[in-house]
């Protein structure tokens, strides 16, 4: 092996670094935690959708619960079982929704000859 090289950076360089992150207000980072726990959706789905990395979202949602004294109130048993059922109810639409948009355009396309 070869000797190992090492380079140093300019304080500017340095600084050039780190102004390239990103800056997120409070406001923004509550607004998305707030998303993730008052709806069914995942870290992963909230974080693409706003353009931010599902790690960073997930120690924002850490942070949040800490200083808002932990999670929500926990659903109870009916309600956790109705939440299932209707999150199996609206995918079982969409299923069908699926199948009804291609059977739509399998019958709208011109007939053979």
């Amino acid at each position: 092996m070869g000797p190992l090289k090492v380079r140093v950076l300019l304080e500017s360089e340095i600084a050039k670094m780190t102004a390239s992150r990103r800056r997120f207000s409070q406001e923004f980072k509550d607004e998305l935690c707030l998303e993730v726990i008052s709806t069914s959706k995942t870290i992963k789905d909230v974080a693409i959708a706003y353009g931010v990395g599902p790690e960073t979202l997930r120690n924002w949602l850490i942070k949040y619960r800490d200083s808002h004294g932990g999670s929500e109130a926990e659903l109870s048993v009916p309600e956790r079982a109705r939440l299932k059922e209707l999150e199996r109810e609206n995918q079982d639409l969409r299923a069908e929704t699926a199948f009804l948009r291609k059977a739509s355009a399998y019958f709208a396309r011109e007939p053979r000859q």
